[in-house]
């Protein structure tokens, strides 16, 4: 067998053992569950300065989604200080520049058509500011409304009408009903092989008083919404191998990869 094919085997046995222990499963959820009662823990990281806020796992996985689909385009609903934008530029302007030795040619960041789409209903000015400065910023844009509006989503569709490929990640308001609204409006633009990652289904694994201050909560959460959009389409499967490989993820059932045109 090929070295490498050798390798890729024995990595697809481990991921199956992971999957199949179920108290390697408990002992994960309960290191999150301690995790985040301490305080936080996903606001402690960065993607080329700024901040990311996921888990080192997810962003991994992010970067190993991104590098084996290749969009053109990744639409992410939630911005915040803008490191998930960050590291999808990053990760679309090395495809690109692997493009671009693949053809002899130099990269020219100018002539990207690939993009980052970023979509929230409140993009702060100091978040604005150094997302547009950003060595990667010219592989991203921004809108600023909700991602439920009307007229934000004919936006979305309006840049989506221009690619071949797109991923989408949803990471904003995190209630059942936001959830399956973004879900209804933008899942659909994902690709045949590609994914819609819905993050922090977590939370109803979590216990509620870890929320205390927010209107979601166990029943009530982005896991919630998945079950009941998955009711509603069969162009969708959750890859439940991710879950399996990582183990530490804010997304468990969250990895929804398109299977049907």
């Amino acid at each position: 067998m090929d070295p490498n094919q050798q390798f890729a085997a024995e990595v697809r046995r481990n991921v199956d053992r992971l999957g199949s222990d179920a108290a390697i499963r408990e002992q994960s959820l309960e290191w999150m569950k301690a995790v985040h009662a301490a305080g936080n823990y996903t606001y402690n990281f960065s993607w080329l300065n700024r901040p990311v806020i996921q888990y080192p796992q997810d962003i991994v996985a992010i970067q190993e989604l991104v590098w084996s689909v290749k969009p053109d385009l990744i639409i992410e609903t939630g911005v915040a200080h803008g490191g998930s934008m960050a590291l999808s530029a990053s990760l679309l302007a090395l495809i690109d520049l692997e493009q671009a030795a693949i053809a002899g040619c130099p990269m020219d960041p100018a002539q990207t058509k690939r993009k980052v789409l970023g979509i929230d209903v409140e993009i702060r000015s100091h978040n604005r500011e150094a997302l547009e400065a950003h060595p990667f910023a010219g592989w991203m844009q921004l809108i600023e409304g909700s991602s439920t509006a009307a007229e934000t989503i004919a936006q979305v569709q309006s840049v989506a009408a221009k690619h071949e490929r797109v991923m989408v990640f949803l990471d904003s308001d995190h209630t059942h009903d936001h959830v399956l609204a973004e879900l209804q409006a933008y899942a659909p633009l994902v690709n045949q092989q590609s994914y819609c990652v819905v993050f922090d289904t977590l939370i109803d694994d979590l216990p509620d008083d870890l929320f205390p201050d927010r209107r979601w909560g166990q029943g009530n959460n982005p896991r919630t919404a998945v079950a009941a959009y998955l009711e509603q389409t069969n162009r969708f499967e959750v890859d439940s191998s991710w879950d399996a490989k990582l183990q530490v993820t804010v997304a468990p059932g969250g990895f929804l990869k398109c299977v049907r045109d």
